[in-house]
């Protein structure tokens, strides 16, 4: 472990705080009902995860670093603030997107601590589920906002994370840039 690791582990661990702290808000305003339901479930996983996260970084001798800002506090400003909850899914469902691939092509980098993989491992099975009730949900919301609606949401929200994620990668690369390395990946 180095302190580009330590910095990215405790940047995922903080953006998952940041993602249960929100979806608790959320879903502590939405009346009862499958979403809720649901949301409740996803906060409860994110919690989780942090957890997760700091107890992967405890097992390798090391503690977490104090952190200033999440992944998700960059898409305001590159897509705008959510109206509705049709938008915050089809938001949630670009970032869990985001989050499953980042943790796929994490777990590919050669060399990788073993706490790092099984908590990689053990996050990305609640990320599948977390894709498909959102996907489900965005699924029925067609009936009420219209299919293109909720596509063209979907595809805001998309194109809003490549530019973050692009920032986000630009601004960090000498934390980061091992992991996107190709030469670095075990295959």
């Amino acid at each position: 472990m180095n302190d580009n690791d330590r910095w990215i582990l405790s940047f995922y661990r903080h953006s998952e705080i940041s993602g249960a702290q929100f979806f608790a808000r959320l879903a502590k305003s939405l009346p009862a009902g499958p979403i809720q339901f649901d949301l409740t479930k996803h906060f409860a996983d994110e919690s989780q995860h942090a957890w997760y996260w700091s107890r992967a970084i405890n097992d390798m001798g090391m503690e977490p670093l104090k952190m200033t800002f999440a992944y998700q506090d960059h898409y305001l400003e590159a897509a705008g603030m959510p109206t509705n909850v049709m938008e915050i899914l089809a938001l949630t469902q670009v970032f869990e997107r985001r989050i499953i691939a980042q943790y796929a092509r994490h777990a590919r980098v050669r060399d990788i601590h073993p706490a790092v993989r099984a908590t990689l491992e053990l996050i990305m099975e609640d990320e599948k589920w977390h894709i498909q009730w959102v996907g489900d949900a965005l699924k029925q919301m067609e009936e009420k906002f219209g299919a293109e609606r909720v596509k063209n949401t979907y595809e805001r929200y998309r194109k809003a994370d490549e530019e973050v994620y692009g920032r986000l990668i630009a601004e960090h690369d000498e934390r980061v840039g091992h992991i996107l390395d190709k030469q670095n990946y075990a295959f």
